[in-house]
């Protein structure tokens, strides 16, 4: 059976509806970055989603090719994230999505290393017949966080937001957003395929202890 990530560490994927503290180990990823409203039909957000999952399946399945991976297992796609940010706003403004940064990103697994990732690239490039070369290697070591499954439409993830806000200042935390720790979705859903008020989105961000 392949390794599924959202199974095997639930406390990353699978949180509950109300907020929870977790310390996130380092994790590489594919990542595409770029800026702008991620609604527009055929626009820079979906282009990078297309060229997150042409590596991500190239790699997946390289045993079938004749490059082969130190260590590689049979694994499923880990689902899609993304780091979002507005510049100069602290939290997030919905109703201005054209002001939107992101990187988009799908999580490694720890025997892909470099010479892997951009063997990935050339071959997925060279087979799709689409340039793939937005995409990176990004490694990024989260730390202490705090998480909760949003359910619904993402413009409703404000409310959800509130309740972890109002959990950290319970439990003497504040959050750590800045230009180096974002805050981090994790779509467990197929928006193209469920209605949005069902969707499931692990919501992220990173804290600090409040000082006295």
């Amino acid at each position: 059976m392949s390794f599924d990530f959202k199974k095997e560490f639930k406390e990353f994927y699978m949180p509950k509806k109300k907020p929870e503290i977790v310390n996130i180990p380092k994790m590489n990823y594919i990542a595409v970055r770029g800026i702008g409203n991620p609604n527009i039909e055929g626009g820079e957000y979906q282009q990078a989603i297309d060229i997150l999952y042409a590596v991500a399946y190239t790699l997946k399945m390289s045993y079938k090719m004749d490059y082969k991976i130190d260590g590689f297992f049979e694994y499923v796609v880990p689902p899609l994230e993304g780091f979002w940010w507005q510049e100069g706003i602290n939290s997030t403004d919905y109703a201005n999505k054209d002001l939107f940064h992101w990187i988009s990103v799908i999580r490694l697994p720890d025997f892909v290393t470099q010479k892997d990732f951009s063997w990935a690239v050339q071959t997925a490039t060279a087979k799709k017949k689409s340039d793939c070369s937005k995409a990176e290697f990004l490694s990024v070591e989260e730390g202490l966080c705090v998480q909760i499954m949003h359910i619904g439409p993402f413009d409703n993830e404000p409310e959800s937001v509130a309740l972890m806000d109002a959990f950290l200042e319970e439990n003497n935390y504040v959050n750590d957003i800045n230009e180096i720790r974002l805050h981090h979705e994790i779509y467990m859903s197929d928006a193209r395929k469920i209605p949005s008020e069902k969707w499931k989105t692990v919501i992220r961000h990173p804290i600090r202890k409040k000082y006295l």
